[in-house]
Order: C-alpha cells, then structure tokens, then sequence
C-alpha cells in the first residue's frame, strides 16, 4: 500500500464468517488516503473470523481474519492469516473507530449515490478528471451499500460523463421554515394588481415579521382629562397659533417624553450591536388617499412645543393628503405610533417599522364606566378610555422595557395638566 501508509480502513467485508471462497475471491475492501484495495483470497478457503468490522481504522500489521484453507496448503504448516502487511503478524488489537469521512461542500444536490462516503481513490481519480463533488455524487454506484467504486467512475468517464454540467442547487437548512406548497382555492372576482407602494409595503411587513420576534404589550389608559382639555381649547388654540389642534400632537409630545425616559426603545440593530439614536423622530402612519399607508416624520420631536408639534403634523397630514410629501418627509423615523382608532379599531398589533425596535398602537377613545378612586371613595363614573399596544423586537427589546415603556406613555396620558396654558 506504499511505504508512509499506516493504517487503513476496512470498507467492507464480502464474504461472511463461515462462508468458503475460491482463491482470487476478493475477500474484504481497504482504503487508504492513497488508494482502495481490494483484497484477494490467497487459496481456496473458508472465512473463520473477523477479527474488524466495516468502517474500523487498521493498523498496518495487524491481523484482519483468520481463515481455513485447502489440504494442499495445509501441508506447509503455515496458518493463513489476512493482513495489512502480509510478512507481519500480531495479536488483534481493539479497533479505533473514526467518524465516517464526509467531504466538504457548501451545496446538496439530487444524487444516485446517496451514500456520503467517497474513497481517497475515488477522490483522486475525480481530481485528476477534473469531476466536480456534485457530479462524482451523481454516478451510480454498484459497491457496498452503495458505495462508489472506482470502476463506477471509470465507466461513468467512458460513457461521457452525462452528468458533467449538472447544476447544483442551494444546501437546505433543516431548521428553517419552509412554505408548504398547498393548492388553494383562490376563488374567482375581480383583478386588481397591487401598484408599486402596495408592493414596497408588503415585501417590507414580510420583512419585519421575517427579522423580528414580535412581541405585543397591552396597557389601558384613561384620557378624560386630555379629552377634555383639548375639547375645552381647540377652538382658541386655532384661533392662537393658526393650527388644528388634534389629538396626535398630544400623542407624539408624550410618547417622546416617554422616549426619552426609556432611550434603549429608540434603537436599532446592527449585526449583534444595538444603535441606540440620539435624535427621537416621531414617525405616524398616515393614510394616503389611494388607501396605502406612508409615515411621514416629525424630526427632534422631544425638543419642540406643542405649537410646533402641531404645525409639523398638520403640515406632514396634509402633503400626505395631497401626495406631496418629500423624500426628507418620510426619512429618519426611530420610533413609529399607528393611531388604529382613527379607523375605529379598539386596539391593533402594529408590525413594527424596520429598523426601529417598537411600535406604538392607539387605540379608539371610547366613554364607557370605570371605577375610579374619590375623597368620597370608589365612584363609577363615565370615563374617556383607550388601549395602548406596543409591538417589540424581543431581540433586543425584553419584558421589562416594552412593558415599562407602554405604561409610562400611558401615565404620561393620564397625568394630562387639565389647566396647562395654550
């Protein structure tokens, strides 16, 4: 087997413990990392015992099987043996067992060879044919348990190799989610292609449900007060400052306080870092008049007044309405709010805006009875309530700060100062 070998390993026996063969009968299959041998039968003979099993790693030198053979040969007083090296003799060893040698490949394929075993012959060969791992995988097999031989090869090259441009195709993750392919009845109606931002919008929701854990924190807060208050002073807010004063620049003035309480809920990920912002830009979802939503950005909203809170929604609303938005409008949003009570929804799970970290939900304001806590002791009264939801990447954002944060925008609702000035 040449003079650096070592060792080999038995690829298989072909004959059986008690089973007679001829002389020439190949007996058992060895490889080397050089070549494969297949040793024959000294003489006609029967197999006594083995002394390995398929697949152990033997010592040059060592006793393979013991075999019986013809008269004739007896008459020597020669005791046949099978061996590495067929000068040495030595008492069998405990065989060291090797895990089965797979080659390294970055791709699977369909193969008539499923067996992952290739001698170091048969990888010589393929080397020196210039035959590529998926196509030596493609060629049928005739050894044991489907081995590949090196005659299989040779008579693979013989018949023109017809599997030389095979393609490969990509290696599959075990873990990963696969979509069953199910046929559904899709039913019959009208066609309506999606247009391009139907389109953006949908491959980025995959997206974000693809990259993020969700997780989705519920608070209820009590708005009576804010209700009140901006019911009370709409009218002379207007008349002030020249703005509508709806409730989203109420929302965006506490939920970037709140922000600024919890700063590691307006970040981002990188890799494995987390970006945590400076800067606290309020995005709102806004509907555009074809029914696609868009959210356009009130930039450094922790560092502006009402006044100009107001003015900033107001003026980004009405771009929205009239399609006029800019690219800088709709750039640089690191925490996002979806007023879902706009359309009369008690609460939503908002799907988080990549590559923010969360996303705020708000619910309907809905009047409905509530005990509450008097000097006279608990009352039920009739109370301005909302659900707040607040979607979360868990990857970076646990329990403990989703939940703290969505309580903490709540609080900040309901301690509304009912006798702050306009």
């Amino acid at each position: 087997m040449g003079e650096s070998i070592t060792e080999g390993t038995i690829i298989n026996w072909l004959i059986s413990e008690g089973d007679t063969f001829q002389e020439g009968d190949i007996i058992l299959e060895v490889a080397t990392d050089k070549v494969d041998n297949e040793v024959p039968a000294p003489a006609s003979g029967t197999l006594v015992k083995t002394l390995f099993q398929a697949k152990d790693v033997v010592p040059v030198g060592e006793v393979m099987a013991i075999l019986v053979i013809s008269e004739e040969i007896k008459s020597s007083n020669k005791k046949p043996v099978i061996s590495n090296e067929s000068e040495k003799s030595h008492k069998p060893k405990t065989a060291v067992k090797r895990p089965k040698p797979v080659p390294q490949t970055s791709t699977s394929f369909s193969t008539s060879n499923t067996n992952a075993f290739f001698s170091p012959l048969v990888f010589e060969i393929a080397k020196e044919q210039h035959i590529s791992f998926e196509e030596l995988a493609r060629i049928p097999a005739t050894g044991h348990e489907g081995r590949l031989r090196k005659s299989d090869v040779f008579n693979y090259i013989e018949d023109g190799r017809p599997y030389k441009f095979a393609q490969p195709v990509s290696e599959k993750d075990p873990t990963a989610y696969r979509i069953p392919q199910l046929q559904f009845d899709k039913g019959k109606g009208k066609v309506i292609e999606m247009d391009r931002m139907r389109q953006m919008i949908a491959d980025h929701m995959v997206y974000s449900k693809h990259t993020s854990p969700h997780v989705t924190a519920y608070v209820e807060a009590d708005l009576t007060n804010m209700v009140n208050w901006r019911n009370a002073n709409k009218v002379a807010f207007q008349e002030k400052h020249g703005e509508r004063l709806t409730f989203t620049p109420l929302f965006v003035e506490a939920v970037a306080k709140a922000v600024k309480d919890f700063p590691n809920i307006n970040a981002s990920v990188d890799g494995n870092n987390i970006i945590v912002k400076e800067d606290i830009n309020i995005g709102m979802a806004t509907a555009l008049p074809s029914g696609n939503l868009i959210v356009p950005v009130v930039k450094n909203a922790d560092t502006k007044n009402l006044k100009t809170i107001a003015s900033n929604v107001n003026e980004l609303a009405g771009k929205a309405r009239e399609n006029k938005l800019a690219g800088d409008d709709i750039k640089g949003s690191t925490f996002t709010i979806s007023n879902v009570g706009t359309f009369g929804s008690v609460m939503g799970t908002p799907i988080i805006n990549q590559p923010e970290v969360a996303i705020l939900a708000l619910g309907i304001i809905k009047k409905r009875p509530e005990v509450i806590e008097t000097e006279n002791g608990d009352e039920i009264a009739i109370r301005s309530m909302m659900y707040l939801s607040l979607s979360f990447d868990h990857r970076v954002v646990d329990g403990f700060l989703g939940g703290s944060f969505v309580r903490r925008v709540a609080d900040y609702f309901e301690q509304f100062d009912v006798n702050r000035i306009i």
